[in-house]
């Protein structure tokens, strides 16, 4: 990865990181005071929404600080080592954490007439979608411990070779 794409990315991490960072300062107290105005009927939604919100959030935090440590890996050369699976299931596991508060989301709005059942299914459906997205990363973590499995043993072929010359 060239070092332009790599500034790119963290430029692209930053902007998003601050961005989580506004709508966690601004834009949630902004929602919680929106939702003083619900219907008495709605009020109850009003807690699990706005908690739903900050741990989605946080969840993407998450996920941004690990792709940035893993780049870092990558420009170091150290990405191919045990130490980035760390960042890897954590990334997997924000992705499945994110999945189930979608889900969440669902559950909270699917009784009474607070949304449409076309939301709550639409909602069913991201977390689907989100879900997808961790088994792909699965799938990557997986090409990633093939990949370090190899550079080990070409590592050792070649102490084996170095002590043969």
């Amino acid at each position: 990865m060239g070092k332009l794409a790599v500034a790119a990315l963290r430029g692209v991490l930053v902007v998003l990181l601050a961005g989580s960072l506004f709508v966690q300062t601004v834009m949630v107290p902004l929602l919680a005071i929106d939702m003083n105005g619900l219907k008495p009927e709605y009020a109850y939604l009003r807690t699990p929404i706005i908690v739903i919100t900050i741990l989605g959030v946080v969840t993407a935090q998450v996920v941004l600080v690990c792709v940035w440590r893993l780049v870092t890996m990558m420009r170091r050369g150290t990405v191919f080592s045990t130490a980035a699976f760390r960042y890897v299931h954590i990334v997997i596991g924000a992705f499945v954490a994110a999945a189930l508060l979608v889900f969440a989301l669902a559950v909270v709005l699917a009784p009474g007439e607070a949304v449409a059942p076309g939301v709550v299914l639409l909602l069913c459906g991201v977390v689907v979608a989100v879900l997808g997205v961790a088994l792909i990363v699965l799938v990557l973590r997986m090409l990633l411990a093939q990949a370090v499995a190899r550079d080990i043993e070409a590592a050792r072929m070649q102490a084996e070779l170095e002590e043969v010359i």
